[in-house]
């Protein structure tokens, strides 16, 4: 998504709602889920159930919900219970409201997408179905066929999702190697390389003054790898020919000692301008 598209936004409309039925009071009920999945099977014309309730003097009122036998047959092979109490709790400490939304079918034939949602939101007609009075909490009645569907459902939540199954064929979907490739390949470079074995002392310290010819300090790792030398054996010769710096800017290094130094001074250089200058005459 580009940053033009992130900046557009939604135009806010205002709209009116239609408050003729603000004063109706209106009921909350929950549902179980199966309840919930056959009124949702049902076309619109069907009667789902009958709502009774049983007034006592002193008493609260008792409501109970029964399922019609047309909704229950909409899926023979899965029995359900039928008969429901409703526990009912008012509602005081909070504003609860039920709206609703139609939109005409004459808004969604528009050319263009832009054009069907600006129609849709204008023609877009809102209304307040009612106020929540109560709240009510449907629960079956615990007998036989409740005790079923229960039962039914823990098996199905018990059955795990992953399981074993043996299989006929061998299934090589990664394939086992002797070996991998990266530790056949050091094993060549290794065997290469050849083990390390000890040179002439001369020509160790030979390989090691043609290295401090270009260079005036060196880590022990980088003069291993010049003159392929056992570290011990190495750091016997630096010992003779060589200091350890102990502190810094060139700490844990090592430079010539002074007496096999041979770095040309400025006086030196000096001396052969002259004899350049009058080679050039």
């Amino acid at each position: 998504m580009s940053k033009d598209d992130k900046e557009v936004k939604i135009p806010i409309v205002d709209k009116e709602l239609d408050l003729s039925n603000a004063g109706r009071g209106v009921w909350l009920v929950k549902v179980p889920k199966y309840i919930a999945q056959k009124w949702e099977k049902a076309p619109s014309n069907m009667d789902v159930g009958k709502l009774r309730i049983s007034k006592t003097p002193g008493q609260k009122a008792q409501v109970s919900l029964s399922l019609s036998q047309a909704v229950v047959k909409l899926d023979p092979q899965e029995e359900i219970p039928t008969e429901h109490i409703l526990d009912v709790s008012v509602v005081t400490k909070q504003t609860l409201g039920v709206f609703s939304h139609m939109v005409p079918q004459e808004a969604g034939s528009g050319s263009s997408s832009k054009d069907t949602s600006a129609s849709t939101q204008s023609s877009e007609k809102l209304y307040m179905e009612g106020r929540i009075v109560q709240k009510l909490e449907c629960r079956p009645i615990a007998d036989n066929c409740y005790m079923k569907l229960k039962l039914e459902s823990i098996r199905k939540a018990s059955v795990p999702v992953r399981k074993v199954q043996p299989i006929d064929k061998i299934v090589q979907n990664f394939k086992p190697v002797k070996d991998h490739a990266h530790n056949i390949e050091y094993r060549e470079r290794k065997k290469a390389e050849g083990k390390k074995a000890r040179d002439d002392k001369n020509a160790v310290m030979d390989m090691l003054f043609l290295a401090f010819e270009k260079h005036q300090y060196y880590n022990i790792k980088d003069l291993v790898k010049i003159t392929k030398q056992p570290i011990g054996y190495l750091k016997e010769i630096l010992k003779e020919v060589c200091d350890y710096n102990m502190k810094n800017p060139h700490k844990n290094m090592w430079e010539l000692k002074k007496e096999y130094r041979h770095y040309k001074t400025d006086d030196k250089k000096d001396e052969d301008k002259p004899n350049t200058d009058s080679d050039s005459d």
